[in-house]
């Protein structure tokens, strides 16, 4: 493991309705929020900019997301990771290189007999977040995380990020406000 003065600060970022529009694009399926269509992968507004913002400020950009929708057959594993390589393509495009996406496709309460089981990538446990520090050579104390639901909050400061680098979405377009809170507060420090 690298040394603490070599780690670098990240990002953490939730996938679904905080970069792409899951809840929209899935209403009246019988399955809403869960995304397994390619096609149907569209950025919320200002994703690409607020991104390649963090970006040039030094934060590593890191994806975790859990995906209980393969357990719960709604769609397989490779569906799942063509959903994550076109949010990849489409940031690209725009000029934003992710430099992780974590997914879990464990939930307990699944169908399929291979991810049905808890897990300790899925949220609100840390495991993703864990594993990317440890890969990565990340410095949580310095990182920060961005989602839309009380488990992305509670998974990240499990791992160890402080809580008020937690930021919890009141709705998916306030991503850009978010990372303007950021960037402000490492102009403070």
């Amino acid at each position: 493991m690298p040394d603490r003065t070599s780690l670098q600060p990240a990002v953490f970022l939730d996938r679904d309705d905080t970069l792409i529009d899951t809840t929209a694009v899935t209403r009246g399926s019988g399955h809403e929020g869960d995304l397994g269509d390619p096609e149907l992968v569209r950025l919320l507004p200002g994703v690409a900019e607020s991104l390649a913002r963090l970006a040039d400020a030094g934060y590593r950009l890191v994806v975790f997301s859990s995906q209980g929708g393969v357990a719960r057959g709604r769609y397989p594993l490779a569906a799942l990771e063509a959903v994550n390589d076109r949010l990849r393509v489409l940031l690209h495009a725009a000029g934003v290189r992710l430099d992780a996406v974590y997914a879990c496709p464990f939930h307990p309460g699944g169908s399929v007999p291979r991810f049905t089981a808890e897990h300790p990538w899925r949220k609100p446990a840390p495991g993703m977040i864990l594993a990317a520090a440890a890969e990565l050579g990340l410095d949580l104390s310095r990182s920060w995380a961005i989602g839309d639901k009380p488990r992305d909050i509670e998974s990240a400061i499990a791992a160890g990020i402080a809580h008020e680098r937690a930021i919890l979405l009141e709705k998916p377009v306030d991503l850009p406000d978010a990372v303007a809170r950021i960037l402000a507060a490492r102009l403070e420090t």
